[in-house]
């Protein structure tokens, strides 16, 4: 057994010390850290737009499939989706992600774009 595997430390687990908790990674809220240009940072400034999102799932059936509704939360492997039409939300893996229509122009922010 490799010992070394088990006693690293993964991104988003607390190291604690003495008591208290020490985050290992940036903790990323509203506010973006600069240079930080990932889907999710760019979906989060663009909270509260209609969006289309084109998925493909492999191993389903149906393999593309076409979700439309309003950007509500945005995180490293999940996009949140309400769709006002139905009342029904969705909880849709970034994995699965081909791309992402907006029916307006997309927030972007200066800080994403190289010096």
């Amino acid at each position: 057994m490799n010992e070394g595997y088990y006693k690293k430390t993964f991104p988003g687990t607390p190291i604690y010390q003495g008591g208290t908790t020490i985050p290992n990674q940036q903790y990323l809220s509203d506010d973006l850290p600069s240079e930080q240009s990932y889907i999710e940072n760019i979906l989060r400034i663009n909270k509260g737009k209609r969006v289309e999102i084109y998925m493909t799932f492999p191993d389903a059936s149906d393999k593309d499939k076409i979700f439309v509704g309003i950007i509500e939360q945005a995180g490293r492997d999940h996009i949140i989706l309400s769709d006002p039409t139905t009342g029904k939300w969705y909880l849709l893996l970034m994995i699965y992600v081909d791309y992402i229509k907006f029916d307006e122009k997309i927030n972007y922010s200066k800080e994403f774009l190289p010096n």
